[in-house]
């Protein structure tokens, strides 16, 4: 009996006489066609054999196992090795080629072979670049470090520029300098750890003092225009501001009722500073004046002129010191004497009257005047003093004894 299979065989009634081999059908193999052929498999649900499809790029062979998967070349994976695996890319002919990552990701688009997740911060199509912010020493096996570049004073990012081996940051920001942007530029100051510009006024010349102020508190640095102070907001001694600009002028004494405007060049050309003088004393004569403070059109006459005028201002006000100390001496003498005055007015002799019917006594009393004589008190011709002390009144019509 041939026995051939139902499933894999032309006919099950047919076989080769001499052999017995039944005729198989696509996928079927042995005597009965019971078996599946070389590059098929037997499918679970049905037991038919069907084909094993492996890819032949990607596979060793036609062979694939009872579940239908082939066998993978190197870099292949998936059910038919028709996908690389991960680590590789770009399906071809042959195999697949690994991914270029430098060794900072494990995988890559299977089609263009660009770098997946890189690590330890690093970037680019095959990691080969560090992020913003990170930079790569020097030694080729080490990973990119942090650029010790703040993001407040500078863009944060950094190089290794060629023969050095410390970082430099790229840019700084405005108001920082030095490798790592951590200094304030000429013209700023540290406040709060945040580099800020030089309040000045105007009034300092960056080309002789670069900094303009100091780096550690903000103080301005060589103030011109005879400007001081802080910020170089106040004016020098002797000198006052205009009450139209900003310019400080010095104050000097000019003659006349009128007020002069003497001017003299400031450092800056653009500038000009003017100083006004006060009055003086307007009783000088013609010829004082002219002997005192000569008067030229040239720039050193005018100068002499302007120190003159201000001795004879500190001359004038010294006199009127003197004048009233004077005076204030003059009132505390006669404060004093009006004083004195009243207190010998107060301690000048008193006299006590006593009337006793046909008697009249009387004594006296002072301080300084002991021994006083009483005999003047009163003036009628008719009083007489007796010798006992007595003092006799007489009067038209009666005597009275006291």
């Amino acid at each position: 009996l041939c026995n051939c299979s139902a499933v894999g065989s032309v006919s099950a009634a047919g076989c080769n006489g001499t052999t017995g081999q039944c005729p198989c059908l696509d996928g079927y193999a042995g005597l009965r066609c019971e078996s599946c052929a070389e590059g098929f498999y037997p499918e679970r649900s049905s037991q038919r054999c069907r084909p094993c499809g492996c890819t032949p790029a990607g596979s060793s062979s036609a062979r694939c196992d009872d579940s239908g998967k082939c066998q993978c070349k190197v870099g292949v994976t998936d059910l038919k090795c028709d996908r690389c695996s991960d680590g590789y890319y770009r399906f071809n002919e042959t195999t697949c080629e690994p991914c270029q990552c430098n060794n900072h990701s494990k995988t890559c688009n299977s089609s263009t072979g660009i770098c997946l997740h890189c690590q330890e911060n690093t970037e680019g199509n095959h990691c080969e670049l560090c992020k913003e912010g990170f930079y790569r020493s020097t030694h080729p096996a080490h990973a990119c470090h942090r650029c010790p570049c703040s993001t407040v004073a500078s863009t944060g990012s950094c190089r290794i520029q060629p023969g050095e081996t410390a970082p430099r940051c790229d840019k700084c920001k405005t108001g920082y300098t030095g490798p790592n942007c951590n200094r304030c530029d000429n013209g700023y100051y540290n406040s709060d750890s945040i580099c800020v510009r030089c309040e000045c006024n105007g009034n300092v010349d960056p080309a002789r003092s670069p900094s303009v102020c100091r780096p550690e508190s903000g103080e301005c640095i060589g103030c011109l225009y005879h400007t001081a102070g802080f910020n170089c907001e106040e004016c020098e001694e002797g000198y006052v501001r205009e009450p139209q600009g900003t310019n400080c002028t010095k104050k000097e004494a000019t003659l006349g009722p009128e007020t002069r405007e003497l001017t003299t060049s400031a450092p800056n050309a653009s500038k000009a500073t003017s100083f006004s003088a006060s009055v003086i004393n307007s009783t000088l004569s013609p010829t004082t004046i002219q002997t005192i403070f000569p008067m030229s059109s040239s720039d050193n006459s005018t100068s002499a002129f302007a120190d003159v005028s201000w001795t004879q201002f500190n001359i004038i006000i010294l006199t009127v010191i003197i004048i009233v100390v004077v005076l204030l001496m003059g009132f505390v003498g006669a404060v004093y004497m009006y004083r004195e005055y009243q207190n010998r007015k107060l301690n000048a002799p008193f006299w006590t009257i006593e009337l006793k019917e046909d008697n009249i006594s009387f004594s006296s009393y002072h301080d300084s005047i002991p021994n006083a004589d009483v005999s003047g008190l009163l003036e009628d011709d008719g009083n007489e003093v007796a010798p006992n002390g007595q003092l006799t009144l007489t009067t038209p019509m009666h005597n009275y004894k006291a």
